[in-house]
């Protein structure tokens, strides 16, 4: 287990931010879920060993927010001098006879509600007595997505679990070193910099605008083509979405259900491939051909229903921390029984989104958003402003993983519901792919049909 302590920024990233204050409202919570079905019960005393190491390596897993009063300077993340490991590792029975259905019942609750936001981040409870899937336990991890995304949390994760049942994980890391800081004092720090702060700002205004002007009197028409272009794109990014909201998916509640299913990667990736295309093509074509079979059935057949898809920002060398993605919306061609001719669709749409000079706008607005209230970011994604339906594909382990002893049998991924109807992800975990259902039951009306 390496130390990457250095990778962890001291300020908190507006992006991450945003996700933080969502915490706020149960509309806006953007917490992640593993439920991680185990062979085995794991010795308690390892698996607290296990956590506490990871915490101690791990920086956001002992840091807590610590926000200014006033918004002249950037929150912190702090490592918390009152850190209590038993406040995050809890332990839980679950209801006979353990089926999977009360497990995912039971993973459902524990992820909508709120998290302390006076601590760290983070929940990690074990539920014994569980039947379910060959397995006789499950860890339930709950991570924010202010401290990073999905495919940062599996980078993450690498510091949490192991690839042997008994590892020799060598000696004990030493304690970071706590911070005991208050609003007031990020206030009074950056009161104390303000001037050299604002002589910094202005000069890099300056000299943007006189770059950007100096461009402009070169070649303007090249430049007024390009703000065309990026004021066009811009659109297609956080503009309405690409089509009108499913009538079936419209409405909107706080009621959610969990479900979940698994195929083989292999086999994935072959009807890919065969086709030209990736497995994240068939994934979300099979999704499309899910969601036609389900408006079928209940007579209100749609020919594309809004999707948002993650797509990954992150370089190589990027640490696990943040939020570094950006989201393409696409019109998913549902109406279209072929699956090929959606795979191909879906590739075009995704190669075209990734392309779009805006792909970076959430990163740039997200200073702005992130000092408005809770409630108004909400209402400015309101009026079908937010897809039908999120979508994300995360690769996982490709070897099996342990914690405390014991071996992860299956890795059950569950996103955030902030808006849509549906929050799909598809994680890869030691050859299978595991897809994980977060839906809003006041959109999704006939659980049983959409199951099967």
């Amino acid at each position: 287990m390496a130390d990457d302590r250095q990778a962890w920024s001291r300020d908190v990233a507006p992006v991450d931010y945003l996700m933080y204050r969502g915490e706020i409202d149960p509309r806006s919570r953007s917490s992640m879920m593993s439920v991680e079905i185990l062979d085995r019960v794991p010795d308690w005393d390892r698996l607290r060993d296990d956590l506490d190491r990871a915490s101690r390596v791990v920086l956001r897993l002992r840091q807590r927010v610590v926000a200014p009063l006033l918004p002249v300077a950037p929150p912190q993340w702090v490592v918390d001098p009152d850190f209590d490991l038993g406040y995050h590792v809890r332990r839980i029975r679950s209801p006979e006879p353990g089926t999977l259905r009360q497990l995912l019942d039971l993973a459902q609750t524990a992820l909508a509600g709120p998290l302390d936001m006076s601590r760290p981040l983070w929940e990690a409870t074990l539920v014994e007595g569980v039947s379910a899937e060959g397995g006789h336990a499950a860890l339930l991890w709950k991570l924010s997505h202010s401290i990073t995304d999905g495919v940062g949390g599996v980078e993450l994760d690498r510091q949490v679990r192991s690839y042997e049942r008994h590892p020799d994980r060598g000696p004990m890391p030493r304690l970071p070193v706590p911070r005991d800081v208050a609003p007031t004092d990020l206030v009074m720090a950056a009161a104390m910099q303000l001037p050299f702060a604002l002589v910094a700002t202005a000069g890099r205004c300056a000299g943007g605008a006189l770059g950007l002007v100096g461009r402009a009197v070169r070649h303007p028409a090249q430049a007024i083509t390009g703000l065309g272009r990026f004021a066009g794109s811009l659109q297609r990014i956080i503009g309405p979405p690409p089509v009108e909201p499913s009538p079936l998916l419209r409405r909107r509640s706080l009621n959610r259900r969990f479900e979940t299913l698994d195929i083989p990667l292999d086999g994935l990736r072959r009807a890919a491939k065969d086709h030209g295309c990736s497995v994240n093509d068939a994934y979300i074509a099979a999704l499309c051909g899910v969601l036609r079979l389900y408006h079928e059935r209940l007579g209100s057949p749609v020919d594309a229903v809004s999707l948002v898809m993650p797509v990954s920002l992150r370089a190589g060398d990027d640490p696990a921390g943040g939020n570094q993605w950006a989201g393409v919306r696409i019109a998913a061609p549902v109406g279209d029984p072929d699956p090929v001719r959606r795979m191909r669709v879906i590739r075009e749409h995704v190669i075209t989104g990734k392309a779009e000079p805006a792909i970076h706008a959430l990163g740039a607005i997200a200073p702005v958003l992130a000092r408005l209230p809770v409630q108004m970011v909400m209402e400015l994604g309101g009026d079908g402003g937010i897809a039908d339906v999120q979508a994300s594909n995360v690769p996982g382990h490709a070897q099996d993983t342990y914690i405390g002893g014991a071996k992860v049998l299956r890795n059950l991924p569950f996103g955030p519901l902030p808006g849509a109807a549906m929050m799909v992800v598809m994680l890869s975990h030691v050859g299978r792919c595991y897809v994980g259902i977060n839906y809003d039951t006041a959109s999704i009306t006939e659980p049983e049909l959409f199951a099967r």
